[in-house]
């Protein structure tokens, strides 16, 4: 892990080191549009090829059915499904509460306006299953699409070499009330719940995070149909900014939690203190030793780095730029560090909140914005899976009160019928 010292660094410096590896973008792009392509071409027989050649599985059927799911959740180990049920709840709970109905507003006397919330009817819910399954991730995407209530849930994920899911998916469809898992991944899966196939339908909006290719894909599908996606989340990342109040093997833990996800993640470091950036390095090579997936680890690692600061306003300046996935504030001054964040997706404070916790079950959601986009896309939520209509009403005396003002504005753009939409009804005697 290489190490800089902030106040060496110039601006053109810093925004080279914030930026993500984007050297082999180019040819990922050209190899998803071609993935693309094929399926909106093919539909089910491209998914079939795409998963002889990219999951060694060759499937008859590209889903499982309610009678299958509930057959494969049933061997769950008890462990799982009791921390599968705890983290529900606790997610379930904090999305709950985002859940608001908006109060009727009366701009003026006798024009009223208000917003409703009306759920996206068909979303399309990617859950990676490539180096790792991650049910965490369909808890983290059907819990807030469930309470959102919407209509139709499709659900895509890459099978396992037997041709089925794994059990903690399947127990994770059983407790959101999800009937079907379609089996497909990667970019192919994006590109079908965008087109549609005959046996995948076609969704409104996609979500999910997944690697450069699913990424790519997203990006891709958006600017070429009409679905839309949750946002741009690539490879994942944390940044810790820590002092000299932080535990080096707390940070080690949380750097390396990060570094497992896959080569192409990122751990960064920003610290007060030479000393504990030395004392976290030495850590990381103590409990990377023993990491079943210590070859990808270590890629990563060796993909990340370390910043020296002065003070922590320094470093936060720099996570700022940044704009990380995941803010760790290991220091007993996170307190007074809350105001100055401006860019991150999610936050951890203290050193006693690891960002495995967020991950997993404390109950905010962990599909976040990476790669910089955390400085204008959040993570999602509720809100990700309604759209906000809004609505008037204007009765006579709204009419007379607004009617002036609005004929002005028309006029001065030059647009007469605008003007006249209100004049009519002002002129008219059976207007009212």
């Amino acid at each position: 892990m290489k190490i800089y010292n902030f106040k060496e660094l110039s601006k053109e410096d810093i925004q080279d080191i914030c930026l993500r590896q984007l050297e082999d973008d180019g040819s990922i792009r050209e190899r998803v549009s071609a993935i693309v392509n094929q399926v909106k071409q093919d539909g089910d027989e491209a998914l079939k090829a795409f998963s002889i050649q990219f999951d060694k599985v060759a499937l008859d059927r590209l889903y499982l059915d309610q009678t299958e799911l509930a057959a494969i959740a049933a061997g769950i180990p008890p462990e799982v499904k009791t921390a599968l049920d705890t983290a529900y709840g606790n997610i379930k709970r904090f999305h709950e509460a985002q859940i608001h109905k908006e109060a009727p507003v009366e701009t003026m006397p006798g024009v009223t306006c208000w917003r409703e919330n009306r759920a996206i009817e068909r979303v399309g819910l990617y859950i990676p299953g490539g180096t790792a399954v991650l049910p965490s991730t369909f808890l983290m995407l059907g819990i807030p699409a469930t309470l959102a209530g919407c209509k139709e849930i499709i659900v895509c994920s890459p099978p396992q070499q037997d041709g089925k899911t794994n059990s903690y998916l399947a127990y994770c469809a059983m407790l959101l009330g999800i009937n079907k898992i379609y089996l497909a991944g990667g970019a192919q899966a994006v590109a079908a719940m965008a087109y549609g196939t005959d046996t995948i339908p076609k969704v409104d909006k996609i979500f999910g995070p997944g690697n450069r290719y699913v990424t790519q894909a997203k990006q891709l599908i958006q600017s070429n149909t009409l679905t839309a996606i949750d946002m741009p989340a690539g490879p994942s990342e944390v940044l810790v900014l820590a002092d000299e109040t932080a535990n080096p093997s707390y940070v080690a833990s949380d750097l390396l939690a990060q570094a497992e996800h896959g080569v192409d993640s990122q751990s960064i470091l920003v610290s007060t203190s030479s000393k504990f950036i030395d004392e976290t390095l030495t850590e990381i090579n103590k409990q990377i030793a023993v990491l079943p997936r210590r070859s990808i680890a270590e890629k990563a690692i060796a993909n990340s780095y370390a910043v020296l600061v002065d003070d922590l306003g320094l470093g936060m300046a720099f996570s700022n730029t940044y704009a990380p996935e995941h803010l760790i504030l290991a220091t007993a001054e996170y307190e007074s560090l809350i105001p100055a964040i401006v860019n991150a997706g999610s936050v951890f404070l203290g050193n006693l909140t690891p960002e495995s916790a967020g991950d997993y079950a404390s109950g905010t959601n962990h599909t976040l914005p990476t790669s910089g986009y955390a400085k204008a896309y959040s993570g999602v939520s509720v809100d990700s899976f309604i759209k906000k209509i809004t609505f008037q009403l204007i009765d006579k005396t709204g009419l007379n009160n607004i009617g002036n003002t609005v004929e002005t504005l028309a006029e001065a753009e030059g647009l007469q019928a605008h003007r006249n939409a209100i004049t009519i009804r002002l002129n008219s005697e059976n207007g009212y």
